[in-house]
C-alpha cells in the first residue's frame, strides 16, 4: 500500500468524499442494494489514510518531531489514491513518446444504450469492452487505408460527465502518422480523420457488435428491455440508433509533448469526482462545483441530496479488473517495444534513457516535499511504532516503494 501523511498542524481540511461515505454511507446502504464490489469501494473510501488502515509513527531523533503515516487503500476510485500511480504511470509514457503531434479524439455512446450498460457488472463489462473494441477498430482501420499503416494510440475510458451522470465515453490519444514495413507515414499536423466518417464507421461497428449480444442471449435485459427478445422488436429498437448521428469529437493536435502530458495527467487517473470540486456537506445536502461546456464552458454549483449523490457516484464503480485504460496499435502491449523501436528507427531518433524514480522522489516532485525528512530540522525520520489496522494485524509501513 501506498503512504500518506497525517499532520494535526494542517488545521481543518476541506470537505472529501470519505466525509460524505462516512455521514451517509450507512445510510444509503440500509436502504439501498449495492454490489458487494460497490460496498468495498465506500468502505475503501472511508477507511482511507486513517488509522483504520494501519500505519507507522515516525520520529525524528533530532528535534523530537512526530508524525503518524497511515495506508492508503488503493482503491482506483478513490480520489485521494491517484497522485502516485498517475505519475508512475505518466513516467512510463514519457518513455515511449515520438517527436510528431499528437491527436485527441473522442468516442461517445447514446445515452439510450445507458440502462443496459447500467443494468448489471455483466452488462457493463460485455458492452465498455465493445465500445473500446469498436472505437479502436475504427481508428485502426482508418489508419490503415488512409495512411497505409499501423496507427499508435491510447485509449482512457470516462463514465460520467460534469453533474455525475451516466455518460460513457472513451478519449484517445493518436500519434499522427502511422507505421508500416517500410517506414514512418507522417499524418497532418492539423487533421487527422474527417470526424462524419468516423462516427458512422464507429456507429456500425458497435451496433453490429451489440446485434450479435442481443441474438446471443449474453446481455441480461432489464424489464424496460424485455422487448429486445423478440427479432423484429429487436430490429425497430435498433433502426433509430442506425439513423442517429454519434458523436465523435476531435481536437487540435497537442502543442507538444509537455501538453500531452499534461492531458494524460488530468484523465487518465481521473476519478468521478475529485475531492476539490465538492464545496459543502450540509445536513443531508451535497453541493459540488461542475462546468456547463454547453454553456461556455462556466462554473457552476450543483446542490443533491447525499443519498441522490451517492448513487451517481456508485453507478461508476467499474467491474472488478477491468481495464480503463488500454493502447491499441504500434502501443498495444504485446508488439509495443519492437513497434516503438521501428518508428524510432524510421524518425531516426534514440531511445531516452532508461529511467526509474522511487516513489520518495516521485512524492518529492508532486509535492516539493521530501517525505522521509523531519519538516523542521531534516533530519532523517525513523520508524518508532506500527500501528495495526483494524483486523489487527501489523504491517510495515516504511517509505516503500510501492
Amino acid at each position: 500500500m501506498t503512504l500518506s501523511c497525517l499532520d494535526p498542524a494542517a488545521g481543518v481540511r476541506p470537505l472529501e468524499l470519505a466525509d460524505i461515505v462516512a455521514a451517509h454511507g450507512s445510510a444509503y446502504q440500509s436502504r439501498h442494494y449495492v454490489t458487494p464490489l460497490q460496498a468495498r469501494v465506500l468502505a475503501d473510501i472511508e477507511r482511507c489514510r486513517t488509522a483504520a488502515l494501519g500505519g507507522t509513527l515516525y520520529g525524528c531523533a533530532g528535534c523530537g518531531f512526530r508524525r503518524y503515516v497511515y495506508l492508503s487503500c488503493r482503491n482506483r476510485h478513490c480520489p485521494k489514491c491517484q497522485s502516485l500511480v498517475k505519475a508512475r504511470w505518466l513516467e512510463a509514457r514519457k518513455a515511449e513518446l515520438l517527436p510528431v503531434p499528437y491527436f485527441h479524439n473522442v468516442f461517445t455512446l447514446p445515452h439510450e444504450l445507458n440502462p443496459l450498460i447500467l443494468w448489471n457488472e455483466a452488462n457493463q463489462r460485455l458492452l465498455l469492452n465493445l465500445l473500446f473494441r469498436a472505437a479502436s477498430q475504427t481508428l485502426l482501420t482508418f489508419g490503415k487505408n488512409n495512411l497505409g499503416g499501423k496507427l499508435g494510440f491510447t485509449m482512457v475510458l470516462h463514465t460520467w460527465d460534469q453533474q455525475l451522470r451516466p455518460h460513457f465515453h472513451v478519449h484517445a490519444v493518436v500519434a499522427a502518422g502511422a507505421l508500416a514495413d517500410d517506414g514512418w507515414i507522417p499524418a497532418s499536423s492539423r487533421f487527422l480523420f474527417a470526424v462524419r466518417a468516423l462516427s458512422k464507421v464507429f456507429r456500425a461497428k458497435y451496433l453490429d457488435g451489440l446485434t450479435e449480444l442481443l441474438q446471443q442471449n449474453q446481455l441480461q435485459l432489464p424489464p424496460t428491455h424485455a422487448h429486445l427478445l423478440v427479432a423484429s422488436k429487436r430490429r425497430a429498437w435498433l433502426r433509430p440508433l442506425r439513423r442517429k448521428g454519434w458523436v465523435v469529437y476531435s481536437k487540435a493536435p497537442f502543442a507538444g509533448p509537455e501538453k500531452l502530458l499534461d492531458y494524460l495527467g488530468r484523465y487518465t487517473h481521473k476519478t468521478a469526482i475529485a475531492n476539490h470540486r465538492l464545496v459543502a456537506m450540509q445536513g443531508d445536502q451535497v453541493t459540488f462545483k461542475w462546468r456547463d461546456r454547453a454553456n461556455g464552458d462556466q462554473r457552476k454549483l450543483l446542490t443533491l441530496p447525499a443519498e441522490e449523490f451517492l448513487s451517481r457516484f456508485l453507478c461508476h464503480v467499474l467491474p472488478s479488473g477491468f481495464m480503463r485504460i488500454r493502447h491499441f496499435g504500434f502501443l498495444a502491449n504485446r508488439s509495443k517495444q519492437q513497434a516503438l523501436a521501428a518508428c524510432r528507427e524510421h524518425l531516426q531518433i534514440s531511445p531516452p534513457p532508461a529511467e526509474e524514480k522511487s516513489m520518495i522522489d516521485l512524492m518529492l516532485e508532486l509535492t516539493g516535499v521530501d517525505i522521509t525528512a523531519c519538516p523542521h530540522c531534516g533530519t532523517q525520520l525513523q520508524p518508532i511504532l506500527f500501528v495495526p489496522d483494524s483486523d489487527g494485524s501489523t504491517k510495515p509501513a516504511l517509505f516503500d516503494s510501492s
